[in-house]
């Protein structure tokens, strides 16, 4: 089953003062069967990012379609869903792992991984099982838990942000970069962790720079480097 289609997508960014607009991604036609795992890599600047911003609507389309097949409203455009739906699907459906931490103000390291399934509705009991459980996974320590994340190295940041989105264990799954700056032993955690979703029918896009490093868990390549202009 088809649980995403991208058509057309377009991305430009305006420098209103310069009266400059940058061209970002260009006319993406991209389609994700459920449970698949498609790995994007392109240059730097190709737009990579964008496309899954777009996804995640953190960024508005400048043009195209984002057919998303969810389990709340059926096949619902992303580019034109309201704002209500697209928390909806974020807090439930749509999990999203971003280079950078972002964690509500006087929220620690354990709150914050809770708080992914109190959204869902979750008691309290099972969510901090749960959240205790994926913080040890990927070897946060435990000193670590009760302490606000502003202080943590960059590492200690992206294995926190890994934790909070794969703890919902989403339908859609998107990583940006989730890899970058850990070490090979966490990598590999992150690689095992990956083949654990696909196996419960998770779908994944994922932008990796050593795409080779995650054989056995990409399904297929989108290169943004074959695309016209």
């Amino acid at each position: 089953m088809e649980i995403l289609r991208i058509s057309g997508l377009s991305k430009n960014f305006y420098l209103h003062q310069a009266e400059l607009e940058i061209k970002s991604c260009q006319n993406i036609d991209l389609t994700l069967q459920e449970g698949e795992f498609v790995g994007i890599i392109g240059l730097s600047g190709a737009g990579k990012s964008t496309i899954l911003k777009c996804i995640n609507r953190s960024y508005l389309p400048t043009r195209g379609d984002i057919i998303y097949n969810s389990e709340a409203f059926g096949k619902i455009n992303l580019s034109l869903a309201g704002e209500r739906e697209i928390l909806h699907l974020r807090r439930n459906e749509i999990g999203y792992v971003s280079q950078f931490l972002n964690v509500m103000p006087r929220t620690t390291a354990k709150a914050h991984v809770m708080n992914a399934l109190i959204d869902m509705r979750f008691d309290l009991e099972t969510a901090e099982a749960a959240a205790e459980e994926m913080l040890r996974y990927f070897r946060l320590p435990e000193e670590l838990w009760d302490i606000y994340p502003a202080t943590f190295s960059g590492g200690e940041r992206l294995r926190l942000n890994l934790a909070h989105a794969m703890v919902k264990k989403p339908r859609l799954l998107m990583l940006d970069e989730p890899t970058a700056s850990l070490d090979n032993k966490t990598k590999i955690l992150v690689r095992d962790m990956l083949k654990k979703l696909k196996e419960m029918n998770t779908s994944m896009i994922g932008i990796f720079h050593d795409i080779e490093f995650m054989d056995g868990v990409c399904d297929r390549v989108f290169n943004m480097s074959d695309l016209d202009g």
